[in-house]
């Protein structure tokens, strides 16, 4: 049985059991439920601190898990443990920031404090490009380090900037880190089922991200409105009972989908309508 580890809390606990109940596993239904058992796809998860899920499987207790690549790195078990799949959830950035108009550029950090949540990922960023810094390990509120004289500059998730801005502060140099949440698994191992599931999870990333366009069109313009909508692999391309209209087929973006709708209604297209993909298999 397929042991999955899933953040117990919070916005990403509720984006990764969404995802899985789109991947066709159940999900607990009570948030005091530490575990639960999928006997009919022969896989069991378990609700764990999203910070400590890289480190039950870095040590082999659990298969896989998901947990943000920002906690995956922080938790030091890269040797151990390996991202298999991107998931595009809880989507941010990691970056340096201090008082305004302070600093320009990480190495300006050099023989100053750093306070960050992350010490072990901000220690291995350093370490890399040999910048001494002292690292102020914090466990929160972050930012007030800085007004009250425990680090000169911070290290943190930055979503809109507002916080910072409030505190005084701005951020600098390259971001530190792109983070999401990702799948992660023991470092070349494949326990059985870990397919299955990978396979499912990309089919909702793809039916997340793509709708079903279908368009009756003149014949003559055929080549021409599958430019427009070119699919995956190929547009699926029908006979109708007029034999000089087809009806076609096709996966388009969801972000071009209303784009491509006036293209094709000015190419000549009728009876254009789109459809949600609850699933797919690519």
């Amino acid at each position: 049985m397929l042991r999955v580890a899933v953040p117990n809390k919070g916005a990403l606990s509720e984006a990764a059991s969404s995802m899985l109940n789109e991947s066709g596993y159940r999900q607990r239904r009570d948030t005091r439920e530490l575990v639960m058992v999928d006997p009919d796809n022969d896989i069991e998860f378990f609700y764990l601190r999203p910070r400590d899920i890289a480190v039950y499987v870095g040590r082999g207790i659990l298969d896989v898990g998901i947990t943000g690549r920002d906690l995956f790195l922080d938790a030091e078990v890269n040797g151990d443990a390996e991202e298999r799949l991107p998931l595009g959830l809880g989507v941010s950035t990691f970056r340096f920031a201090g008082p305004a108009g302070e600093f320009t550029s990480a190495e300006q950090l050099a023989g100053r404090r750093v306070a960050t949540s992350y010490d072990g990922l901000l220690r291995g960023y350093l370490a890399v490009r040999g910048i001494d810094a002292t690292v102020v390990r914090l466990d929160g509120a972050v930012e007030s380090s800085v007004r009250l004289g425990v680090a000169d500059a911070i290290a943190d998730v930055v979503e809109t900037g507002n916080t910072l801005k409030a505190a005084g502060m701005e951020t600098f140099g390259d971001p530190i880190l792109q983070s999401e949440a990702v799948l992660i698994g023991r470092t070349g191992e494949n326990p059985p089922g870990l397919d299955v599931l990978i396979r499912r999870l990309q089919g909702v990333l793809v039916a997340r991200q793509y709708a079903m366009l279908d368009y009756d069109i003149s014949r003559d313009l055929v080549d021409e409105a599958c430019r427009l909508t070119p699919g995956l692999e190929s547009p699926t391309v029908s006979p109708l009972q007029d034999s000089d209209w087809v009806a076609v087929r096709s996966m388009v973006r969801k972000s071009q989908t209303n784009r491509i709708m006036d293209e094709l209604y000015d190419l000549g297209a009728r009876a254009i309508l789109v459809s949600t993909i609850h699933a797919c298999r690519i």
